[in-house]
């Protein structure tokens, strides 16, 4: 799929989720953490976490917010969940870091 085509989606995304954002009488930081769960709920892929993670450092949250939240919701997802979440975290930090490097931001 060419990069002209995938414009359309990112576009969607990014109105869907300011949408959102616009919607909810949540402070920045409490919304970000509120999607963290949601993300780890849903069992997301990395670059949903990707999308998010940075978002979320803007917002103020920090690694021990996010085991916090991880913490909050392990007994309602399961450990495997948690785990998985904490590996597509992983995966989507190493991402962040090689498109830094890249110079792609």
């Amino acid at each position: 799929m060419a990069a002209e085509e995938q414009e359309p989606v990112l576009e969607l995304l990014v109105s869907m989720t300011a949408d959102s954002v616009e919607a909810s009488n949540l402070d920045p930081e409490s919304l970000m953490l509120v999607r963290i769960a949601a993300l780890v709920a849903v069992d997301a892929p990395a670059s949903s976490y990707l999308m998010n993670l940075g978002v979320a450092g803007d917002a103020g949250v920090d690694a021990d917010q996010v085991q916090g939240v991880l913490a909050a919701v392990a007994p309602i997802v399961g450990a495997p969940r948690v785990v998985a979440a904490v590996g597509h975290m992983a995966e989507a930090l190493g991402i962040a870091i090689d498109l830094s490097k890249a110079g792609v931001r």
